[in-house]
C-alpha cells in the first residue's frame, strides 16, 4: 500500500511539473536574442509540405521548443556547473583553466596557404606606392597563458603558424608574442571570459608596434585610465554557459593631448571619442571600442605628432589598440573587410596621403575570418 502511495505521489508531481512547464511555455514572453549565448534564438517555422515530408519541419519545431523552454538559461547553467564540478575541463571547445580563466581551444588551421597568398598578393599590388606596410598576427590567451591550462590540454603553437605566414607573404612582421610573454606578470593581458586581449594587452602590442616603427610610445602613466565596468562577460562565457563566473573589468585609456574627430561613414555619425559607453548597458560590452562593427571608421587627430596617415585592416582585436595608435597619425582609416566591399586597394588609390598600412588579426579567428578575402 505504501509503495502504491509513493507511485501515486510521483505521478502527480510529474504531471504537475509538466503542466507548470507547459503553462510557462505558453505565457512567458518569447526572446529573439539570447545575450548569454550571444546568438539569435530559433523562430517557429513555416508549415510547408516539402519540409513536413522531409522531416525538416519537425527538426525546426524541436529547435524552437529547445530555444524557448522555460528557465532554459538556468537549466543550461546548472548543467555546465555540474560538469565542471565533476571534473570536466573542456566544454564547447573551451578549456576550463586555472584562476577562473576560460581559454578557447586553438583548432588546427586549414587555410594558412590561402591566407599567405592573399597577403602576398596585396603586398605585391601595393609595392609601387611606397607604403610602409606591416603585418601583426597576435597570439591569444592559449599561447601566452599556457600555465593556466588544464594538464591534459593539447596545445598547437600559434606562432609557428604566424611565422609560416610571415615568411610566405614577405610582409615585414610586427611580432608582439615575446613582449606579451614578458609582461605576463605586469598585468592582465587577456579577459578571463572573452577571447580578446585587454586594453593592457593591447598596450603591450602598441609598444611593440612603436618599437618596430621607430616611434616613441606614450607612457601608460601619462594616459587617463578609467575602469568603466567590473562585469564584462564575453564570448567564451557564452560558450561555456556557467553563470557562476564573475565578469571582467574593462579599463579604457584617453590621451589628454589628443583632439579627435571620429566619423562613421556607414551611419553618418561624427563624434569626438573612440568609445561608445552605451554598450555598457548590454552584455557585449567590448563593443564600446569603436562603436562595435563598422566597415570603415575615419579618425582625425588635430594634435597628432606627425602628418602621416595610417590604414588599419583588422579584426576586432585592433579596436582596443586604436586609441593608442591615434596619437601618432593625423588620420587613421580603420577597415573591417568583412563589411567594406570596395577593397582597401581602391581606397589607397583614392587617398594618396596614406603613408602606412597595418594588417592586424588575432591567431584564433584568422583561419576562418570572412574578411581576409576582401583585402585583395
Amino acid at each position: 500500500m505504501e509503495e502504491k502511495k509513493i507511485h501515486m505521489i510521483t505521478a502527480v508531481l510529474l504531471i504537475f511539473n509538466i503542466l507548470i512547464l507547459s503553462v510557462g511555455f505558453l505565457l512567458v514572453k518569447r526572446q529573439e536574442f539570447s545575450e548569454n549565448e550571444n546568438r539569435y534564438l530559433a523562430v517557429f517555422p513555416e508549415c510547408k509540405w516539402e519540409e513536413i515530408k522531409s522531416g525538416q519541419f519537425m527538426d525546426d519545431v524541436n529547435s524552437y521548443l529547445c530555444d524557448h523552454f522555460p528557465l532554459r538559461d538556468a537549466f543550461i547553467g546548472m548543467k555546465s556547473r555540474a560538469e565542471i564540478i565533476l571534473g570536466k575541463r573542456e566544454i564547447n571547445d573551451v578549456y576550463i583553466g586555472k584562476d577562473d580563466y576560460l581559454i578557447e581551444v586553438y583548432q588546427k588551421p586549414v587555410n594558412t596557404e590561402r591566407i599567405s597568398r592573399i597577403f602576398s598578393s596585396f603586398a605585391e599590388k601595393e609595392k609601387t606606392k611606397y607604403l610602409d606596410l606591416n603585418l601583426m598576427l597576435v597570439p591569444t590567451a592559449i599561447y601566452v597563458y599556457q600555465d593556466k591550462l588544464p594538464q591534459f590540454a593539447s596545445v598547437r603553437n600559434q606562432m609557428d603558424t604566424a611565422r609560416e605566414i610571415y615568411q610566405a607573404c614577405g610582409i615585414p612582421a610586427i611580432d608582439c608574442s615575446q613582449a606579451l610573454l614578458e609582461n605576463k606578470g605586469n598585468g592582465q593581458l587577456y579577459y578571463r571570459t572573452d577571447h580578446h586581449w585587454t586594453t593592457y594587452g593591447a598596450y603591450v602590442g602598441y609598444e611593440t608596434f612603436c618599437k618596430v616603427k621607430g616611434l616613441e610610445p606614450v607612457p601608460l602613466e601619462e594616459l587617463e585610465a578609467e575602469k568603466v565596468t567590473e562585469h564584462f562577460c564575453g564570448t567564451i562565457y557564452s560558450k561555456v554557459n556557467d553563470y557562476t563566473y564573475k565578469g571582467d573589468p574593462i579599463t579604457i585609456y584617453k590621451n589628454p593631448s589628443d583632439e579627435l574627430t571620429v566619423y562613421y561613414p556607414n551611419t553618418d555619425v561624427t563624434t569626438d571619442t573612440l568609445y561608445n559607453l552605451e554598450y555598457l548597458n548590454q552584455k557585449d560590452k567590448y563593443s564600446l571600442f569603436l562603436d562595435n562593427l563598422h566597415s570603415l571608421v575615419e579618425i582625425t587627430n588635430n594634435t597628432a605628432v606627425s602628418d602621416k596617415e595610417l590604414m588599419l585592416i583588422k579584426d576586432s582585436y585592433a579596436n582596443s589598440m586604436v586609441p593608442f595608435l591615434a596619437h601618432h597619425y593625423k588620420k587613421v582609416y580603420v577597415f573591417d573587410t568583412r563589411y567594406y566591399k570596395l577593397g582597401p586597394s581602391n581606397f589607397i588609390d583614392e587617398h594618396p596621403g596614406i603613408t602606412d598600412v597595418l594588417i592586424l588579426y588575432n591567431m584564433n579567428t584568422l583561419d576562418m575570418d570572412l574578411g581576409i578575402g576582401g583585402i585583395y
